[in-house]
């Protein structure tokens, strides 16, 4: 049978209480009978107390919980995702805080769970949409949240996040000065309900995810400024944010008898596999097709990618110190960061007739 606190307290004929105190409270014991506290429980094989439920019991489980609507290696594998993390982290580290990153599963009740059993003393939402049972498991909890999305509509949420659609209604601007105006708009998050390279979303009121929806609202707004037909505009649902998910989607678009002028793509990640599906048909980027993305990740520049530049690594520490360190009044709680239009190699003309 497994040791527990109580084998070691008859061991030793201590209070159970007692040998919690040479573990978490060892001021409050003699040296001498720490010791063989210790001593018994190694020979006992117990290795202390269960530090989730010590830290319940002192109120601070000490950890934030990350959460993502991918599996945990997407953490790791998209460049705005690492940078985000790495801000946060160094909130984290400042408050002697750590992270818990919980990779949200697909069904509803295993993402309820998730959130349920995490000890955490708050949650950061990453691309997780308003609606998921996940975000709703957290409002049931309690706990402080922080997300990405200035205009979320629980107004407990803290947030660190851009004006995404004045990010993209400069974009649009960008490309309609040029000419473009059949374009190819490529995305992930779209809709839940939707599978990949499926087309029925028609505008912003047809997206799920906030950031998304604002996004395709400010390209929408710049066509209309700019009297264009909003019909005009293809929008593709690709399967997740990765270059391979790009390829695939723009793929969809060139190959179509009315191809598109321009690529729009909302992370630069499905950018560069569009710049990638460009090459294998022997196309170039700002001459015979434009290609624009989002972010400005590092890869970007290096691909001549035009994009809306986000502080990525900014936008995770903001969004730490706010859910650890959170403002006292309303004022605040919601930090706007600041966008910039990148033009690079990948966006020119619309070629003469084909726009």
């Amino acid at each position: 049978m497994k040791p527990t606190l109580q084998t070691v307290a008859d061991e030793v004929g201590v209070s159970r209480s007692t040998v919690s105190n040479a573990y978490g409270r060892p001021d409050q014991l003699s040296p001498e009978l720490r010791e063989r506290i210790l001593d018994a429980a190694r020979r006992l094989g117990y290795a202390g107390p269960n530090p989730t439920a010590r830290s319940l019991r002192r109120g601070r489980a000490g950890a934030i919980g990350v959460l993502f609507t991918d599996v945990l290696s997407y953490a790791f594998k998209d460049p705005f995702a690492v940078r985000f993390l790495q801000g946060l982290s160094l909130a984290a580290e400042r408050h002697s805080t750590g992270l818990l990153l919980i990779p949200i599963p697909d069904d509803a009740d295993a993402a309820r769970a998730a959130v349920r059993n995490a000890a955490v003393d708050g949650f950061c939402v990453f691309c997780v949409a308003e609606g998921h049972p996940a975000r709703q498991a957290i409002l049931e909890r309690g706990l402080p949240v922080v997300g990405t999305e200035l205009h979320a509509t629980d107004p407990e949420m803290l947030a660190a996040g851009v004006d995404e659609v004045a990010a993209t209604r400069t974009a649009g601007a960008h490309l309609t000065a040029l000419g473009h105006h059949r374009v190819a708009i490529i995305a992930d998050l779209l809709h839940p309900a939707l599978g990949p390279l499926t087309t029925p979303v028609r505008g912003p009121e047809d997206v799920s995810y906030q950031g998304d929806r604002e996004r395709m609202r400010g390209y929408q707004q710049a066509w209309e400024k700019a009297g264009l037909d909003w019909d005009e505009v293809t929008i593709i649902n690709v399967a997740g944010n990765s270059r391979e998910a790009g390829l695939d989607g723009a793929a969809r678009a060139l190959d179509r008898r009315d191809r598109p002028t321009a690529l729009i793509a909302f992370s630069d990640v499905i950018a560069l596999g569009a710049l990638d599906a460009l090459r294998a048909r022997g196309l170039r980027a700002g001459r015979d097709v434009s290609v624009i993305g989002f972010d400005d990740i590092p890869q970007a520049a290096e691909a001549g990618l035009t994009t809306v530049r986000q502080p990525a690594k900014e936008k995770g520490r903001i969004a730490g110190e706010l859910l650890l360190d959170p403002p006292a009044t309303a004022e605040g709680r919601r930090v706007a960061l600041p966008t910039e239009l990148i033009v690079r190699a990948s966006t020119g003309p619309a070629l003469d007739g084909r726009n």
